[in-house]
């Protein structure tokens, strides 16, 4: 919806796997902390409200007080340095000792030539995920809010009357973002619809889609296990996450359960109910995964557990995008009926093999959904590289993505100066863009054919996704459709305020800075101050 419609839309996935996972993604998951307040109850609880309380009776007691939170308000005025951002935001910055210097902001009301707020808008910056704005934005566009992946199943060989395929299954990725077990088992479905219950040769894995050098790169900040971290893959399955839910017994055992089940997944628990206090991270809550012998996969916990930490819930992302895959479709598989007791392997397709199902992937506005309220790395990065192979022949690569999505915004005459891509996901160091051209796309996409499935897919303040908990007291609370971004030494927020007065306005700030993580009192200070009218900085009262 263009953000003047001003009504917030809330929906849960329909997968708690893939909130669970989705969140997993970017290194937490979510807490389940209430909404906050109504709005007149934090209305209430900011100083200029509070400052005007008082009954009639008590007129004297007002007038005191009046007078002293005004002349408190003027020594706190004069405590902040002047800039050309609204006091609340150059004290957040001087409290986190952040320079402006190390700020890039654009504030402008939809529909007005020119910024109200622009402060060093062209420099190239460091947006973490807000880069994901400019991937969905693409991909809705140049593949439309219906585009749907697929993911095909084939066979060679003969099929005998036992439905015994003498042969192998090749299962044919595109990149589906969405492959959960909720997904997957439609193609396990049909392949048992087309008669085959046992499968006498290999599991052959056609993953010629993305080229092999969009795998297997080097994880961002050197941690293989982080859910975040995981990978582009053309059979990505699950978001290749492990998630263990550990539940504490007064019988003194810790039950285990795991989402998605694997084939060839082994748990070793060695966890031992204790009375103490709950304190320190838990260590004994985090599992070594690692292949065995005969092909399995062993996740190990071992140590003391104490009661008192109740159930909590692991993410881990293990093994190779290949092991992972084999070992979710073969334990679909297997809860079906079927059998198998061949190889996995990689490998092409054979022409003259037979279609024996095709699995569609959500609709692509669903999915850009997920990436962008849960702020799903690898989700964005299978979109980023399905762009490219939509718009050229596969296998995908990142230098034909970067390239299209360049292309497509020269079309829309969006120069984007400044824009430098490399995953598409933000989780670089090497994609830049300048507040400037992100506030010129989101500009353009709110008067885009896809402004209503574009906005709605961002975080609400204070409602869902990563704005969950932010604002949650704030006239903002469920105002402001944002795309958040975090890395270390960078924060970042972009994406619509509908303010107080009926206006709405674009709102993008990055901060490139070690002490960037301090300042994210700031941009909510400025998001708060959008809200409640953006008057420009200096002006009168």
């Amino acid at each position: 919806m263009p953000l003047a419609s001003r009504s917030v839309s809330s929906r849960l996935s329909s997968f708690a796997l893939v909130a669970a996972l989705a969140c997993a993604a970017l290194g937490h998951m979510p807490d389940a902390e209430a909404r906050g307040g109504t709005k007149a109850e934090s209305q209430a609880q900011r100083p200029e409200h509070a400052a005007k309380g008082g009954a009639k009776s008590k007129r004297a007691a007002k007038n005191e007080a009046k007078h002293e939170a005004k002349h408190e308000a003027k020594a706190a005025r004069a405590s902040v340095p002047a800039g050309p951002l609204p006091a609340p935001v150059m004290a957040a910055l001087a409290r986190a000792h952040v320079p402006l210097s190390s700020m890039s902001v654009v504030v402008q009301r939809i529909g007005a030539p020119v910024p109200l707020v622009s402060i060093n808008a062209s420099e190239p910056m460091l947006p973490a995920s807000t880069m994901k704005l400019v991937t969905t934005y693409a991909g809705l566009s140049m593949l439309g809010p219906d585009y749907r992946w697929k993911t095909t199943a084939y066979a060679d060989g003969d099929l005998d009357a036992q439905g015994v395929l003498h042969g192998n299954l090749y299962i044919q990725g595109t990149g589906d973002p969405k492959l959960v077990p909720e997904e997957l088992i439609d193609l396990v479905n049909q392949i048992r619809k087309s008669g085959i219950t046992a499968i006498d040769g290999a599991l052959v894995l056609d993953k010629r889609y993305f080229d092999a050098s969009t795998r297997d790169l080097p994880a961002f900040d050197n941690d293989d296990t982080a859910p975040y971290n995981v990978g582009p893959d053309p059979l990505l399955y699950a978001f290749k996450s492990l998630s263990f839910t550990l539940t504490p017994g007064e019988d003194g055992q810790v039950s285990i359960d795991v989402l998605p089940q694997l084939a060839q997944l082994q748990i070793d628990n060695e966890l031992r109910v204790t009375r103490g206090a709950c304190t320190g991270s838990l260590q004994a809550a985090s599992p070594s995964v690692a292949q065995t012998q005969g092909g399995f996969v062993q996740a190990s916990f071992i140590g003391d557990y104490p009661l008192r930490c109740g159930s909590r819930t692991v993410n881990v992302a293990a093994l190779d995008h290949s092991t992972f895959f084999a070992g979710g479709f073969l334990a679909l598989w297997k809860q079906t009926g079927g059998t198998f007791q061949g190889a996995t392997r990689e490998g092409a397709t054979p022409s003259n093999a037979r279609l024996v199902g095709t699995h569609r992937s959500p609709v692509l506005s669903d999915v850009v959904r997920d990436i962008n309220k849960f702020s799903n790395n690898v989700m964005a990065r299978n979109l980023f590289l399905t762009i490219g192979a939509a718009q050229s022949k596969p296998p995908a690569t990142t230098a034909k993505s970067a390239a299209a999505i360049q292309a497509f915004l020269k079309r829309s005459a969006l120069p984007m100066n400044g824009l430098a891509l490399d995953n598409g996901s933000g989780l670089s160091r090497d994609e830049t863009i300048s507040a400037a051209s992100l506030a010129d796309l989101l500009m353009a996409a709110n008067a885009s054919p896809v402004a209503q499935v574009f906005v709605e897919s961002l975080p609400v303040a204070g409602v869902d996704g990563t704005m969950r908990n932010r604002l949650t007291k704030a006239g903002a609370l469920g105002n402001a459709h944002i795309k958040t971004g975090t890395l270390r030494d960078v924060r970042a927020i972009a994406g619509y305020v509908g303010a107080a007065n009926g206006e709405s306005y674009v709102v993008v700030s990055f901060i490139n800075d070690p002490r960037a993580e301090a300042a994210r009192a700031a941009h909510d200070a400025l998001l708060e101050w959008v809200y409640e009218g953006a008057r420009r900085p200096g002006a009168a009262e």
